[in-house]
């Protein structure tokens, strides 16, 4: 191993009192140009999809999914939102079959893999159940529904993961902590009061895109650039542990992960690394704890 890789390695051992979970984190570091977490935001999104009436100059005939492009983001998020905006309209109900993955990619004009990516997301979230050999169907968002598996279970058990993101975020937190600015401070807050409105709205797809934005800001500020690496190269997997509790998630806990979010931005401008480990490390773990994994 080069010597510029044996002081990384030493550096990284030093943030990891498991061992346990150190080959995760040097596998992500060593093999970081393989996985890479695919955001696509050269594409727009969906807009709405349009039942016999007039938009954009056109005619379009009923029944026919449309697309309407108004804004630039993320391809899948918008796939989600518009699916989770039919189910809570009622224009698609509790047990209804989802057309085929063909055909669905049609309607909305996307590709499979990004309508993929949408459902899996809509299937974590709870609202959505795929059954083999017989399709995706509609779940009833009134009930609670059973704990959703881990889309990532053949690769990663769901305790690892969240024992890596309390090492990885709770220093990314603190580093965080000696840089924040007050425009930044101002976009965290921002990141939390959207987190805090969408629950209310019953809208989980912006109530998780919010909670992503929040940690990926933090992330952002740390100066440690290769810490931060480390956090982008495994985001689609710390970012599916943020999905995983939602269908388990009750109002008594939602207001404790308010709370926990108002007290790491409270250490962050307080510029207290101490307090900003301390506040993300008690986050994470309240979070997997509603997730079904306890951590010591």
């Amino acid at each position: 191993m080069p010597a510029s890789r044996s002081v990384a390695a030493v550096a990284i051992l030093s943030l990891c009192p498991s061992i346990a979970i150190l080959p995760v984190i040097l596998f992500f570091w060593i093999d970081r140009t393989n996985r890479s977490y695919q955001y696509e935001h050269d594409k727009p999104p969906l807009a709405t999809r349009l039942t016999d009436r007039r938009d954009a100059g056109r005619r379009v005939p009923a029944g026919k999914a449309n697309l309407v492009i108004w804004d630039k983001g993320p391809v899948a998020q918008g796939v989600a939102s518009r699916l989770q905006e039919m189910i809570r309209s009622g224009e698609l109900k509790a047990g209804d079959k989802l057309p085929s993955q063909r055909i669905l990619s049609e309607q909305l004009h996307v590709s499979r893999p990004t309508l993929r990516e949408a459902l899996l997301t809509l299937e974590t979230l709870g609202l959505i159940q795929t059954l083999p050999a017989r399709g995706t169907f509609v779940l009833d968002p009134a009930k609670h529904p059973a704990r959703t598996s881990w889309r990532y279970d053949d690769a990663h058990d769901l305790q690892e993961v969240f024992q890596t993101r309390v090492l990885i975020e709770a220093e990314l937190c603190a580093l965080a902590a000696a840089a924040i600015t007050p425009q930044a401070a101002s976009d965290l807050a921002a990141a939390a009061l959207r987190f805090e409105q969408a629950w209310q709205d019953g809208d989980l797809v912006a109530h998780v895109e919010a909670d992503l934005s929040l940690h990926r800001g933090i992330a952002d500020l740390c100066p440690n650039r290769m810490l931060a690496g480390i956090y982008t190269n495994m985001q689609h997997l710390l970012s599916e542990t943020q999905r995983q509790p939602i269908p388990n998630t009750d109002p008594e806990r939602m207001r404790h992960s308010i709370a926990e979010h108002q007290a790491i931005l409270k250490a962050l401008e307080a510029r207290n690394p101490d307090a900003a480990r301390a506040a993300m490390r008690a986050h994470i773990q309240n979070t997997a704890r509603c997730a079904g994994v306890r951590l010591r």
